[in-house]
């Protein structure tokens, strides 16, 4: 079951990543594309959430989620408004998004390291 959940997360990510670039190519649907990856990823990164004893670690996926519901958010400007608000709270989303990617990750091995 958690494989099809990470499956979903992947395609989710990647109906984001074609809903930017479906901006310039298709106008007209970027937004609906975007949205709908938007909150399978942000659906995914709630079910997904790993439990830890770390604070540190807690607090990354919360960050994390977060991030997810930026993304989510740069969704509904784009509908609600149609000038280039969203650019700036997906922006913050990506940032945070990769930020605790990364800092997961060293987390993750720094953990192991000590085990």
């Amino acid at each position: 079951m958690k494989k099809y959940i990470v499956l979903l997360n992947y395609i989710g990510a990647l109906a984001l990543l074609a809903g930017l670039v479906m901006r310039v190519l298709l106008p007209e649907i970027y937004s609906v594309v975007y949205i709908s990856g938007a909150v399978v990823f942000a659906v995914t990164q709630f079910i997904l959430r790993p439990r830890y004893e770390s604070l540190v670690m807690r607090r990354l996926v919360s960050q994390q989620q977060l991030a997810s519901l930026l993304l989510v958010g740069a969704g509904v400007l784009m509908f609600t408004h149609y000038n280039n608000e969203w650019i700036v709270i997906l922006l913050c989303g990506a940032l945070m998004e990769l930020y605790c990617v990364f800092r997961l990750s060293h987390e993750i091995k720094k953990l192991e390291k000590n085990s």
